[in-house]
């Protein structure tokens, strides 16, 4: 694994992890990370892509995981669609395979709106508990304490709501990685959580533009999303190769199942099959 960082168009230097394969590639396949996470809670999985002919980028959104500047903010939600997809760019070319993104939990949102923003830029979409109907938010009295203070002191930092890590797994060595993980953003400007928002809006209009091939992997333990109303938000997207796969006695993060493999083996066959293998 390499870490290597990428300079956005507004100066933004950010950092992300490269996987590169052992021989000649497939696929390139970019992984976007949740809310609180990072690249470094999806190491297992990168790898097992990357063993299998995968060129694995993994990014980390400005102000998370290892970009320390401006912590939990952001300039608006277009600005993070705009960084991965100036970062996509830089893979598309003559001769390179086909570009597929893996997009978990919060980071959906990303993978979702790539499509309306950047249309045609991917070839292929994987979402793994995708964060498009959460069941956790803010309470009544913090959503209005955040708005108040998006147009008043729009840098003023709030908890997010995702504190127990009992939420994202069942697995108690990983229930005690997130708690100890310095690296996960657990606080976020107010302007950041009015912008989710906002992304919610804009992710509803993108039905008929997302038209990349789909894979959707759930949970079925989840207490974060709302699996039923993620089906049916997908069963609206004009795509027509969708691909569900629900694993009922999962939770959230997938990808700290006591055995992930049949998790990773189900993206590796769609990825396989989607490129064309």
């Amino acid at each position: 694994m390499h870490l290597w960082t990428f300079t956005a168009s507004d100066g933004y230097r950010w950092h992300y992890r490269h996987y590169p394969p052992p021989g000649r590639s497939f696929a390139i396949v970019v992984g976007v990370h949740g809310i609180q996470s990072h690249g470094g809670w999806y190491e297992a999985s990168c790898r097992f892509l990357q063993a299998a002919g995968c060129d694995v980028f993994f990014v980390d959104r400005r102000g998370s995981g290892l970009n320390a500047e401006a912590r939990g903010d952001t300039p608006g939600f277009r600005r993070l669609l705009d960084d991965l997809g100036e970062f996509l760019m830089t893979l598309r070319g003559p001769g390179r395979p086909p570009l597929f993104v893996s997009a978990i939990s919060w980071g959906g949102k990303l993978g979702a709106g790539l499509q309306y923003r950047y249309p045609g830029l991917l070839d292929g979409l994987s979402l793994l508990a995708p964060g498009f109907c959460p069941q956790v938010k803010p309470t009544r009295r913090e959503r209005m304490q955040i708005l108040a203070a998006a147009l008043a002191d729009p840098k003023r930092m709030f908890p997010i709501p995702l504190s127990d890590p009992a939420l994202f797994t069942a697995n108690a060595e990983r229930q005690a990685y997130i708690a100890n993980d310095a690296l996960s953003l657990r606080e976020a400007t107010a302007r950041f959580l009015l912008e989710s928002v906002k992304f919610d809006m804009y992710v509803k209009r993108t039905s008929r533009h997302a038209k990349a091939p789909v894979l959707l992997q759930l949970a079925g333990q989840d207490r974060i999303i709302d699996n039923e109303r993620t089906r049916e938000l997908l069963n609206r997207w004009s795509a027509k190769n969708k691909t569900i796969v629900e694993y009922p006695d999962a939770h959230h993060t997938l990808e700290f199942e006591p055995d992930p493999q049949p998790v990773f083996s189900d993206l590796l066959q769609w990825l396989l099959r989607s490129a064309g293998k």
